[in-house]
């Protein structure tokens, strides 16, 4: 008996569906175990450079002439870490920072110590906790290891950004890159309680402690009700003061405070200025630089930076583990938003409009 249209193409589509279905099935273990072969690869045929437990992995990346060559394990080794993005997410934050710090003293690096250290900048800065993590871990490496530090802005370098910075011996700018926004914000705070009102609606929160309703976006708030968290905001102010005219010693404390604030200014203006040391150089330029200041006088060095490992990791991280858990979110974004790993959090940011 011959099956009707209809019924013929349901089928038809069932069969379709499952084999797409079984195909995708077998297409996921399929990639987690190329990629777990390829990192056991990895690991036996540099077992004798790289420890297993290692995060990341070191990629040769070019020097100052634009070369990316394997030299002797004897070559100096200029490390490059780059401070790229908004400080604090998931990609940039003490966190990470420290663990290439820590694994930088360790594998190919313990026969062949590093020598010295270039941040490539490219930051409008982030949370306050994370840029003071990052700049802490430099100093501390940079003193525990007696090696220069030097930085490369690469577009933008402000607030946290500069605050990292402050970490390097010699900081060197491209000629339109913007430097400066010594200053400290929070994420605006919206008051709903006038159109609550409106509309009718009442809130209820409950709480214990003294200030713990704080701001409390459901209700008026009273005259004095910011001035805890403005305190906090000058504290973080004075500290970053404190830390750019410590370490820049041609940047005038009164003219930061009373005159530059929190403005971002040219390269050009930023040297006058005593934020950076020169404006209108290259990368290579300034990989030159920090050569001759290990008295390195031909090619014989590495420049090697610490690059995420596990491919397969990244491609089913925590957004796309959602989709298997059956999790689908919906976003919408506005010019003005910020990484969610950053909300709610005192910033160090450069952020026109925030």
């Amino acid at each position: 008996m011959r099956e009707s249209i209809f019924f013929s193409s349901i089928r038809s589509f069932f069969v379709s569906f499952f084999a797409i279905i079984g195909l995708c099935l077998g297409f996921v273990p399929a990639i987690l175990l190329v990629g777990s072969l390829t990192t056991s690869l990895s690991t036996s045929t540099t077992s004798t450079l790289i420890s297993p437990e290692t995060i990341y992995t070191p990629e040769i990346v070019a020097n100052a002439d634009g070369v990316r060559k394997k030299l002797s394990d004897e070559s100096p080794i200029i490390l490059k870490l780059n401070v790229s993005g908004i400080i604090g997410t998931d990609k940039l934050n003490m966190n990470t920072f420290r663990t290439q710090l820590i694994e930088s003293r360790e594998g190919i690096f313990e026969t062949n110590p590093v020598k010295a250290i270039l941040l490539h900048i490219e930051s409008p800065g982030g949370t306050v906790v994370d840029a003071d993590g990052i700049y802490r871990a430099i100093k501390s490496y940079k003193e525990q290891y007696k090696i220069p530090v030097y930085a490369y802005v690469d577009g933008l370098c402000a607030s946290g950004g500069m605050y990292i910075a402050a970490a390097a011996d010699k900081v060197y700018a491209s000629d339109v890159s913007l430097i400066g926004s010594i200053g400290v914000i929070s994420p605006p705070i919206f008051n709903f309680s006038k159109t609550m009102d409106k509309l009718g609606v009442e809130a209820l929160t409950l709480s214990a402690g003294i200030g713990k309703d704080s701001l409390n976006s459901f209700r008026p708030w009273k005259s004095d009700e910011g001035d805890v968290y403005q305190k906090i905001i000058n504290t973080y102010y004075d500290h970053f003061v404190n830390v750019m005219t410590t370490n820049r010693q041609d940047l005038d404390k009164t003219k930061l405070i009373e005159v530059y604030g929190a403005n971002v200014f040219s390269a050009e203006q930023a040297k006058e200025h005593g934020f950076i040391d020169g404006a209108g150089f290259s990368l290579n330029e300034t990989i030159k630089l920090l050569k001759t200041s290990l008295n390195i006088d031909d090619n014989d060095y590495q420049i090697i930076q610490l690059d995420k490992k596990n491919w397969y990791t990244e491609l089913f991280g925590k957004y796309s583990s959602s989709i298997f858990k059956g999790e689908f979110r919906h976003k919408l974004e506005i010019g003005s938003e910020l990484p969610p790993e950053i909300m709610n959090k005192f910033l160090y940011l450069y952020r026109p409009g925030l």
